[in-house]
Order: C-alpha cells, then structure tokens, then sequence
C-alpha cells in the first residue's frame, strides 16, 4: 500500500540557480550530494552516471523536491516542458494562505506571472501560474478556507 508522497524530482541545468529560486520560495535545503556509481546507473538504466543533487523541503512539510543536474550523460530539454497542454508532468502546485501577499513577495524577487490571479468559480479557488527554473510550470493556489 503506498503510504504518502515522497519527493518530487526535477532535472535541471544549473542546480545552483535551481536551488536559489526554490529557497526564494521558501524552501530549505535538507540533503546534497554527488551521484555516480552502478547503483545510480542500475535505477536509471543510465550508463555512467555522474550528477549532483540536492532536496529541498517547505517548513514542516513531508514531502521533498529533489533536483538533479547531470553531469553525464548530458540530457536534453522538451522545448514544450513549461506548456499547460504538453503530456507528462504539468505543473506543481504551492498552497498559500495569502495568495496576493505572495505573489508581491514573489514579485519583488523577479518572478513574472502568467497572468492575474483566477478565481475557480466553481470552488472559489484563487489560482496563478509562474514557471520555475528550466521553464517548470508552477502554481500558486489560495483555497476558500485559508
């Protein structure tokens, strides 16, 4: 029986400014290191495998992001990755208690929005999406008992 979720993976290019904007948002580094070995290679049916990593977790959160920068092999970049319509992974989503108080912190780091903030008629969900490092698809959600 799965019990939780456990981490989210994301391959980046540039892990430090990968980790830069996720500590940006708040997120804390709880684990770093440097990847190679056949172990990593077997999980990965990668040969040769040399990476680094590092896990980022929210205050008092469970679940982790974790970020991998290959060294070798060299991967590559889906042009439509950051593209609400594309197959795969679509976006991670942050809940907030304050979306517009987020939104001008994050705003006054740089971070440009997709469009205003939504409100879902239907739950009365505020929503708004921004990407992340690589072109990651990210979202902020408020809900109506926050």
């Amino acid at each position: 029986m799965i019990k939780r979720m456990d981490h989210i993976n994301v391959v980046v290019s540039d892990i430090e400014q990968a980790k830069a904007f996720f500590r940006n948002l708040g997120f804390e580094e709880i684990d770093c290191a440097y990847l190679s070995g056949d172990m990593f290679s077997n999980i990965t049916g990668l040969a040769n495998i040399e990476a680094n990593y590092v896990a980022l977790a929210l205050p008092g959160a469970e679940t982790k992001l974790e970020l991998i920068q290959y060294i070798t092999p060299p991967g590559g970049k889906d042009p439509g990755l950051g593209q609400a319509n594309q197959i795969g992974l679509r976006h991670i989503a942050f809940a907030v208690d304050d979306i517009q108080a987020e939104v001008r912190r994050l705003k006054a780091k740089g971070i440009r929005f997709q469009s205003e903030i939504q409100t879902w008629e239907r739950s009365g969900k505020q929503i708004v999406y921004f990407h992340g490092p690589e072109g990651i698809l990210l979202e902020l959600a408020q809900y109506p008992d926050s």
